[in-house]
Parts: structure tokens; C-alpha cells; sequence
């Protein structure tokens, strides 16, 4: 697991348990990969894919935020996609193969 999706789980993890809560403002990049002594682009990094799965949200000049939205359910369901996604490539199964199948198993619920 890359550094950038080891700092992404840490935050889906105090989303989920509530240590981050709704709204609140995350570190700025800067700082957190001054004290977690990485470079800032991986910081970058996990917000972005934070950002991709809907968890936290960008604010230009103001930094990243917890989404009003985001609770333990999603940061759960989050997790299981982001899992899903690294076995799928793995695998080698297109983003189809894997729509098709959640499909079925959701009986044509997506």
C-alpha cells in the first residue's frame, strides 16, 4: 500500500469513528507532510482520492473539508470500493466487468 492510500485510510478511519466529523477542516497539505515527514504531493494524493470517493471536499484558497455528508456508512462503503477497485486491476477486470457483476449481485439495483 502506497504512502498516499495509507494517509487515506488513517482519515477514513477518524471519519468513521468520529475523531473527524462533518465540515471539519482537514490539515492543510503543507503541514501534514511536514509532521508526517512525506512529501506534500502525497498528501495531495490521498486528498485527491478522498475527494474521488466523495469523502472530503476541496475548497479553493481554503483548504479540504469532511463532507457534510460523509458518515461512517459511506467512509464503510468507500473502504469496500477502494479494496474492490485494487483487487479488480489486479485481476485485470475493466470497470465494466466489475459494474456487471455488482449489478447482478444487487439484482439490477445500481
Amino acid at each position: 500500500m502506497s504512502l498516499a492510500e495509507q494517509i487515506a485510510v488513517q482519515i477514513r478511519a477518524a471519519v468513521a469513528s468520529g475523531d473527524l466529523s462533518p465540515g471539519e477542516r482537514l490539515p492543510p497539505a503543507r503541514e501534514l507532510s511536514v509532521s508526517l515527514r512525506v512529501n506534500m504531493h502525497t498528501v495531495l494524493r490521498a486528498y485527491q482520492q478522498l475527494r474521488d470517493e466523495e469523502l472530503i471536499e476541496m475548497r479553493q484558497g481554503r483548504g479540504a473539508f469532511v463532507r457534510e455528508d460523509a458518515g461512517s456508512l459511506s467512509v464503510r462503503v468507500s473502504e469496500l470500493a477502494a479494496q474492490l477497485a485494487t483487487e479488480a486491476r489486479k485481476l485485470g477486470l475493466s470497470p465494466q466487468d466489475v459494474h456487471a457483476r455488482i449489478d447482478r449481485l444487487m439484482g439490477g439495483a445500481v
